[in-house]
C-alpha cells in the first residue's frame, strides 16, 4: 500500500496593501493538522475535497495521509515569522508522518512573505529537501499564480484550475490525484516545462467562460492535443504583487519526454504572446457605470468595484461607488458590503431600530450617517454549491444591516473582511437582491458565479480606485520584471 501525504498553504497576497497577514488571519480561517483535515475538506468544493476523492478511488492501494493545512483570505504580505513558522509546521508534519511514497500539495502561487517574494517556491523547494529526488510532488495550483522556475523545480507536476470564477477546483485536485496515482503505479512518468512570455493579462480579461479567454484556451488546448502530453495549464497571473515572478505563463506536463513539454510550452507562450492585445479591455468609470445603471430596465445590476476586489486582497471599505450612487440616486436602491468593525459596534449598542450617527467605511472618505440599524445578525452563513476560492463556510463576524433615511442605499457592516462569493452573504440575512437597482460587489470575476442567477441587468466591471484598481498600468510597481508587456510600449518582442 503506497503512502501519500496530503499538505497546503494557500494565500493570495497583495503587496500593495500596507498591513501584513499573520498567523491569525489564517486561524480565523484554515489551519487544521491530521484527520481533522478529511473532517473539513473531504466533501469540500476544494482542491484538497479533490484530492481525497481522487485517492478514494483506488482506496484499497493508497493509505492517505492529510497532514498540514492552513489557508487565509486574500490579504498583504504575510509577516515573515508568521510564514517560516507555519513552513516549519508543515515540514515538521511531513517528517513526522515516515517514509512517504508520493505527495499531494496545494499552494496557491501568488503568496508573498516578507523575506520570501516568492513563498511558494519557497515552501515547495523545503518540502522537495525534505523528502528528497524520488518522491513524486504532484501540486495543484491556482491560476491567479505568478508561478516561478522555483515551482516547477521543486514539483513534479503542476495541475491548475481551468475555471475563472473558481468551480473546477475539487475536479482540480482530482486530477492532481490521478496523476499521482498513475505515477506511483509507474504507467506514467510526468516531467513538466513552463514558459514565461513577458506579458501580464489584465485581471479584467480573466473570465474563461467568455471572449478574449475563451479563445486563448482553445488554441492552448488545440495545441496540447498530442501523444504523451499528461496535461497543461494557463497560468493567468496575480497583478497585485510587485514580485520578479509577476506575470503570465504557461505548463505542459509530459509523459518521460523533457523536449516534448519543453516545445510545447514554448509554442504556447508564443500563443499567448500573440493574442496579446486582445486582454487590454476598454476601461468603465464609476461614474459611468452609475448612469448606466440608472439607465437600463433590467434590474439589478452587478457593478463589479474591482478597486476594491476582496478576493484580491483589498481592504473591503472601498466607498467610492457608494458615494456616487447616493449622489446621483433617483431614489432608486443600492446595496454596498463594507468592512467596518467600528460601525458594527455602534449598531449593536445603539440596537436593531435605532439611528447611528456614524461615518462608515473608508475613513479617508466615509459614507456619511445618519443610518438606522435595520437588523443584527451573527455574520455566519453557508453555501452549498461550488463558488469560486472553494469555500463552503463562511463566517463574516457580528454584521450589522444599515440604512440611509432616504432607502436608497443598505450597507451591510462586517466585523471581518469577506469576498462576495456567495450569495448567501445576502439572502441568508433576510435581503433579497431583486429588491435592489444595483448591487456593488467588491470582486472581479469571482462574485459573477454568485450573483448571475439574480444579475437580470447584467455585470458591469467598474474601473474604481483602490490597490486592486482593473488598470494596472496605474499602480506602482518597482520589483516587476522588465520589460513587460502592457506597461512597456511596443515594439516588445517574445524571446
Amino acid at each position: 500500500m503506497k503512502r501519500v501525504g496530503i499538505v497546503g498553504l494557500l494565500q493570495e497576497s497583495n503587496t500593495f496593501l500596507g498591513e501584513a497577514t499573520r498567523r491569525s488571519h489564517f486561524e480565523m480561517d484554515l489551519l487544521v493538522r491530521g484527520e481533522a483535515i478529511r473532517e473539513v475538506m473531504a466533501g469540500a468544493p476544494h482542491e484538497v475535497g479533490g484530492f481525497f476523492a481522487g485517492l478514494a478511488e483506488v482506496a484499497e492501494e493508497v493509505e492517505v495521509l492529510p497532514l498540514f493545512l492552513a489557508r487565509a483570505l486574500p490579504f498583504g504580505r504575510i509577516d515573515q515569522g508568521d510564514f517560516e513558522r507555519l513552513v516549519e509546521e508543515l515540514l515538521e508534519s511531513v517528517a513526522a508522518a515516515g517514509p512517504l511514497d508520493g505527495i499531494l500539495a496545494a499552494p496557491h502561487g501568488a503568496t508573498v512573505a516578507h523575506g520570501h517574494e516568492d513563498a511558494d517556491g519557497w515552501w515547495l523547494g523545503r518540502l522537495r529537501d525534505l523528502v528528497g529526488p524520488d518522491v513524486p510532488i504532484i501540486a495543484s495550483l491556482d491560476p491567479h499564480a505568478n508561478l516561478s522556475p522555483a515551482m516547477i523545480a521543486a514539483t513534479d507536476a503542476i495541475v491548475a484550475y481551468r475555471t475563472n470564477p473558481h468551480l473546477d477546483q475539487r475536479e482540480t485536485g482530482r486530477r492532481a490525484a490521478r496523476l499521482l496515482i498513475d505515477t506511483l503505479a509507474g504507467r506514467v512518468r510526468p516531467v513538466q516545462a513552463a514558459a514565461y512570455p513577458p506579458m501580464a493579462i489584465n485581471i479584467r480579461s480573466q473570465n474563461t467562460s467568455e471572449s478574449p479567454m475563451r479563445e486563448l484556451y482553445e488554441a492552448i488546448d488545440s495545441l496540447a492535443r498530442r501523444p504523451g502530453v499528461l496535461g497543461h495549464s494557463v497560468i493567468l497571473g496575480f497583478p497585485y504583487a510587485d514580485v520578479p515572478e509577476m506575470g503570465s505563463a504557461v505548463i505542459v506536463v509530459a509523459d518521460g519526454d523533457a523536449t516534448l513539454a519543453r516545445e510545447l510550452a514554448e509554442a504556447m507562450g508564443e500563443e499567448m504572446w500573440r493574442q496579446r492585445r486582445r486582454f487590454e479591455p476598454v476601461q468603465t468609470s464609476v461614474k459611468e457605470a452609475i448612469d448606466y445603471a440608472l439607465a437600463g430596465r433590467s434590474h439589478p445590476v452587478v457593478l463589479l468595484d474591482m478597486g476594491d476586489n476582496v478576493g484580491g486582497g483589498s481592504p473591503g471599505n472601498g466607498t467610492a461607488m457608494a458615494r456616487e450612487w447616493l449622489r446621483a440616486g433617483d431614489g432608486s436602491r443600492g446595496f454596498v458590503c463594507l468592512h467596518d468593525p467600528a460601525a458594527v459596534a455602534a449598531a449593536e449598542q445603539a440596537r436593531a431600530g435605532h439611528s447611528i450617527e456614524v461615518a462608515i467605511g473608508d475613513p479617508d472618505e466615509p459614507l456619511p450617517g445618519p443610518w438606522r440599524v435595520r437588523s443584527l445578525h451573527s455574520g455566519v452563513f453557508e453555501e452549498s454549491r461550488a463558488r469560486h476560492g472553494g469555500f463552503s463556510f463562511f463566517d463574516q463576524g457580528l454584521t450589522a444591516l444599515l440604512e440611509t433615511a432616504s432607502g436608497s442605499l443598505v450597507a451591510m457592516v462586517t466585523t471581518r473582511r469577506m469576498a462576495p462569493f456567495s450569495l448567501a452573504q445576502m439572502t441568508a440575512f433576510g435581503l433579497d437582491p431583486e429588491e435592489f437597482t444595483v448591487i456593488i460587489a467588491k470582486g472581479v470575476i469571482a462574485p459573477m458565479a454568485a450573483y448571475a442567477p439574480v444579475a437580470k441587468g447584467g455585470f458591469v466591471h467598474v474601473d474604481s480606485p483602490g490597490v486592486t484598481r482593473a488598470d494596472m498600468t496605474k499602480l506602482v510597481y518597482e520589483r516587476r520584471r522588465r520589460p513587460l508587456f502592457p506597461f512597456e510600449s511596443e515594439p516588445l518582442q517574445h524571446p
